[in-house]
């Protein structure tokens, strides 16, 4: 089972050749056996798009002026999977899985869109639609389309049913499954073991990080924001977590958070967290 770190943690630690080399280095050091990679982050991207993402706290760097698949493979790792956007996937079929074969991955990733009416049930069973078509037609091709989740999928459509439960039963097993990310469900207030236990064999990948707060400076009140923290460190059931994903057959574990690493660090976090992951997996 591989253990990968995904491409967002890392836009500080891009901004260069060298820069990446070294990053890429100490990420095939710690541990790591490869890097989900983002679409967006390897192409070169509008001042609009850098700017939204920098605001979230997840600046991109300048990844997309470099050579991916050389860079991984000179540094001893693989690309476990890519991210992709589900507009360019309907538009470019042949051309984005063209570039996930290159990268010598069969796996594409749609995740939770952005200006997306999750509590709208018509939308959202239309959106199923759509992956099954669009999962249909990578299968043909040989690969694999799975649906990450963030918490806007926690969304009630009706009373009783949520828009992760459209989800599940109206897409076809044959043409969509899914990268489960147990943070963004947990902060959503949901049982993310439940969830996961729903999906079995349907869960291909899980997206990881532990929950918690670091105290930076003295606290006026004990009351500490939740934020992302390194494996081991938070309060997530992570070894509970981790049984089921390995039941479920997961192909590979991916390690991602946004901010609020040591020292402001993202390598010195991933490095972390490759301790629990190490003992794990």
């Amino acid at each position: 089972m591989k253990k990968a770190v995904q491409q967002i943690m890392l836009g500080t630690v891009t901004g260069s050749e060298a820069a990446t080399r070294a990053t890429l280095q100490r990420i095939q050091a710690a541990g790591y056996d490869g890097l989900e990679l983002n679409r967006f982050m390897i192409h070169p991207t509008s001042l609009m798009v850098r700017m939204m993402t920098k605001a979230a706290g997840m600046p991109t760097g300048k990844g997309g002026k470099l050579d991916w698949k050389g860079l991984v493979e000179d540094a001893g790792l693989s690309v476990v999977s890519l991210h992709a956007d589900l507009g360019s996937l309907e538009r470019e079929a042949d051309a984005v899985a063209a570039e996930a074969r290159e990268l010598g991955t069969d796996k594409l990733v749609i995740t939770g869109m952005y200006r997306f009416d999750y509590s709208d049930e018509k939308a959202v069973r239309e959106l199923a639609d759509r992956l099954n078509k669009a999962g249909e037609g990578l299968r043909k091709a040989g690969l694999s389309l799975l649906y990450h989740n963030h918490n806007v999928e926690l969304l009630p459509v009706k009373p009783g049913l949520r828009a992760y439960d459209i989800l599940i039963s109206d897409t076809d097993p044959e043409h969509v499954n899914f990268e489960f990310d147990s943070y963004w469900f947990t902060d959503g207030g949901a049982d993310a073991k439940e969830w996961m236990r729903r999906l079995g064999k349907r869960m291909k990948l899980w997206h990881v990080t532990d929950r918690g707060a670091r105290q930076s400076s003295p606290a006026m009140t004990p009351i500490l924001k939740c934020d992302s923290m390194e494996l081991g460190t938070g309060n997530m059931d992570l070894d509970g977590l981790r049984a089921i994903a390995v039941e479920n057959g997961i192909g590979a574990v991916v390690l991602e958070s946004h901010k609020n690493w040591i020292d402001n660090d993202p390598i010195k976090s991933l490095e972390l967290s490759a301790k629990w992951l190490n003992g794990r997996f």
